[in-house]
């Protein structure tokens, strides 16, 4: 059933003369509502439901799995530790635009309820679930953004007009919100069309829906003292087994009961079954499945405490390797979609949002330093540029903290030799 429309409207004109009334969003954030479970209504609804392994998945009972939400915890927070930066672009490359409205809204503060570091965890979660990040983009009346507000995938679609123009509808309390474009910063995934991102949850369905059954089994394996089946043995004929079996579980059933002494009565005795292989290898099946759902992040076992295979000499390796096959690519997609949303047309040449990678790629204390070395002595970095990187106080001007100096050993090739040439011609004309 459509929803019913608020009250109050206003009209926007898209190409062609069509005109929609879009209703009034100035009371959509005043409550902040709960999550709704409406995955059904989902893009990638066809998807979700019922795996082989028998378990329901979608994007919360995901969450539930300890490596999923390892997983989306690490990527999130990663990117949302990072700073971010607003920088105009200058003649020789590019200045901190401080004085622009969007740094202090992408820096520090995007709306009065988020810092930058909850907002961007809030997408990128969002990202890492629905395969889609949504913001309201508030803005004055000279077009310029004064606020951000993450909106939930679950209750979003995108459409096209006739004319071709993309729209957002937003579900919101019973009431559905139309967006325009200029109004949604829209993050999407990996995806078919360019335009909605697909969830890597539905995507990968069945590797979590297994370890979902993994877990339970191994949960109900435990609540019966972790140990195989018991059959009771009776010499003659019983009237009413059903209550001996549960007399026994009330009294020996639990890991709570353990090692409780057994008594037995009518010449009865115990045998106990030996546990099939295939039951005595499951936490070898739940190691394997965290394996399953880093791989589906692209996140480093190691990150998610599974340090079976990890080594003093190649955790460091694994973690670089991390930031540049995994949190690039998704700083990129900010980056890029931040750029194509935010600026408004005439600014998009001049500015730019960057993601600062450099303090994750720093590496050991001994490897910075040679790093810096480096650098410094060839000119390519001054005093000013190492002392950013580490977070340190910069050095006054006149102290020469921009300066850049070369080691004195290095001479342009062409004047390699120029020195004897000009002794040798003092002593000919001698």
């Amino acid at each position: 059933m459509r929803a019913s429309q608020p009250r109050c409207f206003f009209h926007a004109h898209f190409k062609g003369g069509e005109i929609l009334k879009i209703p009034i969003l100035s009371n959509l954030f005043k409550s902040r509502a709960s999550p709704r479970n409406s995955f059904w209504q989902n893009t990638q609804a066809f998807f979700f439901g019922p795996t082989p392994s028998g378990k329901t998945v979608n994007e919360r009972t995901a969450m539930a799995t300890s490596a999923v939400y390892a997983c989306v915890r690490v990527l999130s927070e990663t990117i949302a530790s990072l700073p971010l930066h607003v920088y105009r672009r200058t003649g020789q490359g590019k200045e901190k635009a401080m004085d622009h409205n969007l740094y202090y809204l992408l820096h520090d503060e995007p709306n009065p309820e988020m810092t930058s570091f909850v907002f961007r965890e809030t997408l990128m979660g969002h990202l890492l679930l629905w395969g889609n990040a949504y913001a309201q983009i508030i803005r004055d009346g000279r077009g310029r953004v004064i606020g951000l507000y993450p909106l939930l995938p679950d209750r979003m679609d995108v459409g096209r007009t006739e004319q071709g123009e993309l729209y957002y509808r937003y579900q919101k309390e019973g009431r559905e919100y139309l967006l325009r474009r200029e109004e949604v910063l829209h993050i999407p995934g990996l995806s078919f069309d360019g335009l909605v991102g697909y969830s890597p949850i539905a995507m990968a369905k069945n590797a979590i829906g297994m370890a979902l059954a993994t877990e339970e089994y191994g949960s109900k394996l435990f609540a019966n003292d972790a140990r195989p089946s018991v059959v009771l043995e009776h010499p003659g004929i019983l009237k009413d087994p059903a209550k001996i079996r549960d007399s026994w579980n009330q009294i020996y059933r639990g890991s709570e009961n353990a090692h409780k002494v057994a008594v037995l009565e009518e010449g009865m005795s115990v045998k106990t079954l030996s546990m099939p292989p295939e039951q005595a290898q499951f936490l070898e099946t739940r190691k394997f499945q965290i394996e399953e759902i880093c791989r589906i992040f692209r996140v480093p076992p190691h990150l998610v405490a599974n340090l079976e295979r990890a080594t003093f000499s190649n955790i460091e390796s694994q973690s670089i390797s991390f930031i540049d096959n995994t949190i690039v690519p998704w700083v990129a997609r900010f980056e890029q979609a931040m750029q194509k949303a935010l600026f408004l047309g005439g600014e998009k040449q001049q500015y730019l949002v960057k993601f600062n990678l450099n303090g994750r790629l720093r590496g050991d204390a001994q490897s910075r330093a040679a790093f810096y070395q480096t650098m410094r002595q060839n000119g390519i970095m001054s005093a000013n540029d190492i002392r950013e990187l580490e977070s340190m106080n910069l050095i006054p001007d006149e102290l020469g903290g921009n300066k850049y100096l070369v080691n004195g050993n290095f001479v342009d090739m062409a004047d390699a030799g120029a020195w004897t040439e000009k002794y040798r011609k003092e002593d000919t004309d001698e």
